[in-house]
Order: C-alpha cells, then structure tokens, then sequence
C-alpha cells in the first residue's frame, strides 16, 4: 500500500534556497549611514538600484551625505529614516547601538531590522571580539526591539571597497541569520542585489555572536596582508 493509498498526505517537495523574493521595489534604510560601513552599503544598494534613506542623529548630516552619494540616495534624521523604509540596516557604532535602538522602538516596530554591528574592542594586540550580555549584538537589538523582525547580516565586508567606484563588484558571501526564513530570504535577495556578493542563510541569532566576532579575524588578516578580504562559503 502506498502512503497515499494510506490516507496519509504527500510531502511537497522542498524549496528550492537560493529561490529568493523579488526586493528591487523595497525602501532601504540606512542608519548610520553617515559612518563608513553605512555609507558604504547606502551607496552599493543605491548603484544596484534600490531606493536608499541614509539616517543620522542630524538630519543636516544625513542630507549632505546622501547629495555627496547622489543615485537618488535621501537623508533624514534616524526616527524619519526608520518611518520611512521598509527594511532598515543598524550600522551605528557599537558604543551607540543600544541607546540608539531603545529611542527608535515605535518607529522600528513592525520593520524587518538587519543588524550588521560588530562589538570589538582595540588594544596594542589589535582588534578582539565582545560579548553582549544578550550574546550578541543582533540579540541585544531583538531583546530591544520586541515588535521588529531582526535579522543580522552584513558583517564582514570591507567599507574601503564598499566605498569605491572603481570597483565594479566584490565577490564575497554574507552570512544571513534570523528567526523566520522569509525574513532571512529577503535579507539574502537584498545582498544578491550587489554584485559579485551571495546571501548565505547562516542560522538562527543564538549564532550571531561568532560571526559578528569573526571581524577581528579579518582585521587581523588585513593588516598583515594589506588586503580587504571578505568571506565565501564553499560547496552551496
């Protein structure tokens, strides 16, 4: 007897995961967009043609960023930027991350929040990982954020290629972690936006910490390679 001949109801056939949703008419958010990793991706997005809001604490700030930028990037001040945007991207410094989040709850609830913030901390033997209390910095945000949908990608790319022009696309994966598979779908179609780069679906946010921590490996390798490397996740 077969198992549909049993009652019993077929399993569909499993998705496919680099199928991923179309994200070219959603409104990116920016903040920190004025920092160098911030900037960065504001202008990668916004050459890859999505909509970009950069946000900073002034808004004047934000403004003149984005005139610099051009591509039909918009500044505003953070609250204006989280209103306005659909997904929002936390690149603020790490001394900031918290305060910054606590004071944008209302306007966060509800968007879908990639956290790409590392804490590190720097002494004379170079860059070393942190350890929030929540475990991580994309914790911490969930644990801020109650009524946002936090994700955490972007970690490990370098603002020095984000940032020039002359660089046509970096080849490099971004790790994608969160809770609910479409939210990390979306998050992995808005990294394959940027050429050259792939969003690898990389777990759940019990495992950001070592991934955001992974950064201080990276500076460590830059420095003594003079380089700006990146990461690729082989065999997927």
């Amino acid at each position: 007897m077969t198992s549909t001949d049993s009652g019993s109801t077929p399993k569909p056939p499993a998705k496919d995961p680099w199928e991923l949703p179309d994200v070219s008419d959603l409104t990116v958010g920016v903040l920190g967009g004025t920092g160098d990793q911030g900037r960065g991706l504001a202008y990668r997005l916004a050459r890859a043609g999505q909509k970009v809001i950069i946000g900073s604490r002034a808004a004047e700030r934000a403004e003149a960023a984005a005139a610099e930028l051009g591509l039909g990037v918009e500044g505003a001040d953070n609250a204006g930027c989280a209103r306005r945007s659909d997904i929002v991207i936390i690149a603020v410094p790490w001394e900031g991350h918290a305060k910054t989040l606590e004071s944008l709850k209302d306007e966060l609830a509800g968007k879908l929040v990639v956290d790409c913030v590392n804490p590190l901390g720097f002494d004379k033997k170079g860059a070393y990982a942190l350890k929030p209390e929540e475990g991580s910095a994309a914790e911490q945000a969930a644990a801020l954020l109650p009524g946002s949908r936090v994700t955490a990608a972007f970690h490990h790319l370098s603002a020095v290629l984000l940032q020039d022009p002359a660089v046509e696309q970096i080849d490099t994966d971004v790790m994608v972690l969160g809770e609910v598979r479409a939210d990390t779908d979306i998050v992995q179609a808005l990294a394959a936006r940027i050429p050259g780069m792939r969003g690898v679906f990389a777990g759940r946010l019990r495992n950001a910490h070592q991934v955001e921590s992974l950064v201080a490996n990276l500076i460590s390798v830059n420095r003594r390679y003079k380089a700006h490397a990146g990461l690729r996740v082989t065999d997927v």
